[in-house]
């Protein structure tokens, strides 16, 4: 098992990408933690991983907000005594809209969950994996993170923050035997690729089908990645056999061109 004996938290751990990491963890000997919004979700995922013989334990959070994210942390110490890894995937996709017509609060939002959320979220646990002088963090970006993309632009700027956040933070904790990097998926099959398809059709006023098959026209695969082939990229980053990968970001995205 590659990570056995090794406590993560994996954010946004109840659905689609997240969800799939946390079972990927468990499978290679992790204690997870799950933390989110809705709480529903992630003690499915918590309950299934227990009842495998796993370790995982379910934190109501909101990100965006600096005590819940302070909560966590300091609940999973109680529980497991360390935090060996931290997965920032919680995310939002908001709104589906021009610049020009970008409703003020939509925009602040987005850039609170994704954005500001994986700061305090790394914040919290470097403060416990300095003094162990031992941590992995891997920050959940996306495509949308490494070009522009119309109608989509407080998305695309927090995850350009993304990798902002990652290369930077490999440099600042790298003497403390800590490294920092992204993993940028480009379209991943779950609920929020469908409901950001849905949105993008009826703005452009074509169909759901139109809309994925212009997505995947893109494609060198001609397909979209599966939530379980983001998460074994997850477990590569977050094992020792990554131990000399810092400041990196690694594109999971089935051939995608970054043409528009």
């Amino acid at each position: 098992m590659r990570l056995k004996d090794k406590v993560a938290i994996v954010t946004g751990g109840g659905i689609g990408i997240g969800r799939a990491i946390s079972y990927a963890f468990a499978s290679e000997g992790a204690a997870v933690v799950l933390a989110a919004r809705t709480l529903s979700r992630l003690n499915e995922v918590a309950e299934d991983i227990k009842s495998g013989g796993g370790k995982a334990k379910a934190i109501q959070t909101d990100i965006s907000d600096e005590k819940q994210v302070q909560h966590m942390i300091a609940q999973t110490l109680n529980e497991y005594g360390q935090v060996d890894i931290l997965v920032n995937n919680s995310g939002i996709t908001g709104p589906t809209a021009n610049v020009v017509d970008m409703d003020l609060n939509e925009w602040n939002e987005v850039l609170a969950v994704n954005l500001t959320g994986a700061m305090l979220c790394a914040r919290e646990v470097l403060k416990t994996m300095i003094v162990r002088k031992s941590g992995s963090i891997i920050n959940i970006g996306s495509e949308g993170g490494r070009s522009g993309y119309p109608l989509r632009s407080p998305y695309c700027v927090s995850k350009m923050g993304i990798i902002g956040l990652t290369e930077t933070l490999a440099i600042e904790v790298g003497e403390y035997n800590i490294r920092v990097n992204c993993i940028s998926p480009a379209a991943v099959r779950g609920e929020r690729i469908t409901n950001r398809l849905k949105a993008r059709a009826k703005a452009m006023d074509i169909s759901y089908d139109e809309a994925m098959n212009r997505l995947t026209s893109n494609y060198s695969l001609k397909r979209i990645a599966e939530p379980s082939e983001v998460a074994t990229a997850a477990v590569f980053l977050a094992s020792d056999e990554a131990s000399a990968i810092t400041g990196h970001t690694l594109v999971v995205n089935c051939g995608m061109h970054i043409v528009h």
